[in-house]
């Protein structure tokens, strides 16, 4: 049976730019990363090093030839946060796009967009 959730797959253009967006911007640490012989590469990285869950970075156009069917859109991911208007003012100055906080019954919560357009929710929990 399934268990938890362990990694998120991220399909980008450019990893070296989004790996610098995850750890600069919104403040994630590089868990590790990874090139073997078949030219595949990845970064592995967490808010912490002691999350349960992690996003891995990979190359679109290298997966995209390996795994010709493989769906490489992004993901819908909520990340939570305990001080959210902290965090919207931090991703603001910034100078990424940031949506507008906006309070759901579930609670509050906005949206931004790392370098490739890409979109993520953050919820106050």
């Amino acid at each position: 049976m399934i268990n938890r959730l362990g990694q998120v797959m991220l399909y980008v253009n450019d990893q070296d730019q989004s790996k610098e967006f995850w750890t600069k911007v919104i403040g994630f640490q590089v868990i590790s990363e990874v090139k073997n012989e078949q030219g595949m590469s990845w970064i592995e990285m967490a808010p912490t090093n002691e999350s349960e869950t992690s996003i891995i970075l990979h190359d679109k156009e290298t997966v995209a030839k390996m795994s010709p069917d493989l769906h490489l859109g992004t993901p819908s991911l909520m990340f939570f946060t305990d001080n959210l208007e902290a965090l919207h003012n931090k991703l603001s100055q910034s100078h990424i796009t940031v949506g507008e906080i906006v309070t759901m019954p579930t609670g509050k919560v906005f949206n931004f967009a790392d370098y490739e357009g890409n979109y993520f929710a953050v919820m106050e929990k």
